[in-house]
C-alpha cells in the first residue's frame, strides 16, 4: 500500500517567478551603482583641480608668473617644476585622461578644467568658479579646449564625452 503524501518543494512556476524578481531587483540596484560611481568619479574630479589650483597658486607666489604646462617630469623633461615641488604627483582623471590646462597672458592666468559625467550641485556651490567659462575673466576662453561647443576637449578622448560638463577654472 502507497500513501499519498504531499512532497514539501516548490513548483518551477514558483521558482521561477523568484528568479524574476531577483533579477528585476538586481538590475534596478545596477543602475543605481553605475550613477553612485559616476558622481564619485566626479567628485574626484572637483577635489583634483582644487589641489592643482593650490600648487598652481603656490607656484605664483614664488614665482610671479604660472606655469606654461603641467609635466610630471615622466618623459625626462619638466618644464614647470610643479611636480613634485608644490605637488606631490600629477593626478589623473578615474577614467584615466589628463586634465586641461592652458596658461594666458604670459603666465598671468590660466584656465583649468576637467569633463564631468554629470551636471552637480557642487558647480552651483563653487564660488568664483564656473562651468562652460565664457570669458569674463580676462583669460579669454581657452583656445585648445573645443570652447565654440562648450566640451573640455576638442574630440572624445580616453572615453569622456563632449558635451556642456565641462568644470572650467579661470585666475
Amino acid at each position: 500500500m502507497l500513501k499519498n503524501y504531499k512532497r514539501g518543494g516548490f513548483t518551477l512556476i514558483e521558482l521561477l517567478v523568484v528568479i524574476a524578481i531577483i533579477g528585476i531587483l538586481s538590475s534596478i540596484v545596477m543602475a543605481s551603482l553605475n550613477s553612485a560611481r559616476a558622481k564619485s568619479r566626479d567628485a574626484k574630479r572637483l577635489s583634483d583641480i582644487k589641489s592643482l589650483q593650490l600648487a598652481l597658486e603656490l607656484y605664483f607666489d614664488y614665482n610671479k608668473a604660472y606655469p606654461e604646462g603641467l609635466t610630471d617630469g615622466a618623459d625626462g623633461a619638466d618644464e614647470s617644476d610643479l611636480f613634485p615641488e608644490y605637488m606631490s604627483a600629477k593626478p589623473k582623471d578615474p577614467l584615466g585622461a589628463d586634465y586641461r590646462y592652458e596658461a594666458c597672458n604670459s603666465g598671468e592666468g590660466y584656465h583649468l578644467g576637467a569633463s564631468l559625467e554629470q551636471l552637480s550641485s557642487a558647480l552651483n556651490d563653487d564660488n568664483g568658479n564656473d562651468s562652460n567659462s565664457n570669458g569674463n575673466d580676462g583669460c579669454g576662453a581657452p583656445s585648445t579646449w573645443g570652447a565654440d561647443d562648450n566640451s573640455c576637449f576638442g574630440s572624445s578622448q580616453d572615453g569622456i564625452q563632449q558635451g556642456s560638463k565641462c568644470y572650467d577654472v579661470t585666475d
